[in-house]
Parts: C-alpha cells; structure tokens; sequence
C-alpha cells in the first residue's frame, strides 16, 4: 500500500509567541520518521492584530503555506474551512487552536494508524503546560514568563517527549489515556471525509468557535462507517496566550452550551463510540504531573 501523503491544517489569532513553537515541534527536525515523507503544513491567520513573523515561520517549515482571513469572523470556523479548502495531502489533520505544540511522533502515527483503514477518524488527548489546567494556574500566576523558563528548562527541542513531564491533562481528557475525550485538539481524517462531512460548521459564530470543535469530534465519529482510533503516548501541549477559553479569566462555558444547543437542539454529548489503540505509552508519556508541580515551583519561587 503507498504511504499517504498528510496535509496539517494550523489556525492562528494573535500568536506570534506560540506559533513558531508549534511549527517547530511539526517540523521534520522534530518529527521523527516523517525525512522522506511528503508533508505541507498550511498556516492560516484569522485576521490577527499581532501577525504572526512569516519570515520565522519560513525560516522553521521552508515549504509552509501560509493563507489570511479577512479577520471579520471571531470564530475559527471558517479559517479552518479555508484551510480545508486548499490542503492537498489524502490525510488532513487540523489544529483549531495553533497554540497547541505537538508531540514528536503525531504525525508518524497518524499515518501508520490511517493507513489500513478506509474512513479513519483519528484523535489524540490534550495537555497544558504548567502545573494545572490552564484555566486554574492562570489565576495562581502561571503565565508567558513562567511558561517561557519552564520550557528552557526542560530542554524540548532536543526531546519533544519532555513536553510531558511539564504538563498537566486537559479538562476535555481527564480520563487519560484508554478514553476517547470530549474533543481532540489534533483531529486527522482522509480529505474526502472532511468534504462529506463538510468541515467544521460555520454555524459555531461564538467568540473562538464555542463547541465547534467538539461538534466536528462527534459528528466525525459517528458519522457510518468512521473507525476511530486514538494515538497512544502522542498528544497536543497548550502554550499559555491570553486565549478565548483556555485562557479566560471568566468561563464562557454557558454561552458555548447555549449556542450548541440552538445549533443542534440538544446539549453536546461524548462520543459514545469504541476506539481502536495505536502506538504505546512510555513512562514520561504515562506519568503523573509530578513533576511539572515541582519545576513549576522551582521556577516561581
């Protein structure tokens, strides 16, 4: 069977911290076993008032694409749609969220685990740096400064795996590892399913797309046919930026339940389907967060 070729579709809004990191953690220097394989990453700014350095960004992915929005729309929808609109690759991952670095062997994974498969719907569990979900450690004073030392601190680039060792699970997957979560923050399916499914909906209007993205999870795995699969010991790590949920100091939660509602005429569930498992876990992809608390606290002291 000839190996797939993945497109990896990234959304940014006044990112110009986050993004370079994120590119560089899905760059083939960091990327394992991607040298010889045919990959485009494609960029898209959401009409951002702090523009992301394209010249740094071209420095990290020479070959990376890079498309604008006309910033009208405060969701990410239809940035992700034009995004979708322009990837070429037959498997196409999206980040809703480009502040989201990845772990070393997602895009490896991804393909090895869509490969077999006719209609995979392939998903990965969230983390955030720093000691605690982020909405938390925010308000005890964890933020761009702290986050900058700690990541120095543990050396990524040299292995993207200790991204682990200073993050703490995602409220959305809680549950770990052998559960499917409320959403995916790397979502991977052939080209032609996005387009029967026909991308995210542009009905998600709310501030930073409300549950859009969980709506795009369930209606993906549950869609006939779909095989759901989560990546073991591979993840999505949430750099701290000010953002629309993750990062908010009040919660927006009821405004995103409300929209869903009105949308779809009942309130947003969890995937209620049986996934398959691919890849492994390593102790740092296992362990608890330990010992983010501790380099946390080293490093605000």
């Amino acid at each position: 069977m000839s190996e797939l070729v993945l497109s990896v579709v990234l959304v940014s809004y006044n990112m110009a911290r986050e993004i370079p990191r994120t590119l560089r953690s899905l760059s083939r220097t960091m990327q394992w076993g991607m040298d010889d394989t045919k990959y485009e990453i494609l960029l898209v700014d959401n009409g951002s008032s702090e523009p992301v350095d394209y010249d740094l960004c071209r420095q990290i992915i020479p070959d990376i694409k890079i498309l604008e929005t006309d910033g009208q729309s405060s969701s990410p929808v239809d940035a992700i749609n034009l995004g979708l609109s322009i990837a070429t690759g037959e498997l196409v991952g999206v980040f809703i969220d480009g502040a989201r670095m990845a772990s070393p062997g997602l895009l490896r994974q991804a393909l090895d685990a869509a490969a077999p498969l006719c209609k995979p719907v392939i998903g990965t569990i969230a983390f955030h740096l720093g000691p605690d979900v982020q909405m938390k450690s925010v308000q005890a004073g964890y933020n761009q400064a702290v986050e900058d030392e700690l990541l120095e601190s543990c050396d990524w680039q040299s292995d993207g795996y200790r991204l682990f060792g200073i993050s703490t699970l995602a409220a959305s997957s809680s549950r770990g590892w052998f559960m499917v979560p409320k959403e995916t923050n790397a979502l991977f399916m052939r080209r032609e399913h996005w387009t029967a499914l026909g991308g995210y909906d542009p009905a998600f209007v709310t501030r930073g797309g409300g549950h859009a993205n969980h709506d795009m999870w369930y209606r993906a795995c549950h869609d006939t046919g779909s095989e759901v699969v989560m990546l073991l010991g591979e993840a999505t790590f949430h750099q701290v930026h000010g953002g629309i949920a993750t990062n908010a100091s009040q919660s927006r939660s009821a405004a995103y339940i409300e929209e869903y509602r009105a949308i779809r005429g009942y309130a947003h569930k969890h995937p209620d389907v049986k996934p398959r498992f691919y890849g492994s876990l390593t102790t740092q992809s296992a362990q608890t967060m330990n010992t983010s608390i501790e380099l946390y606290q080293k490093h605000a002291s």
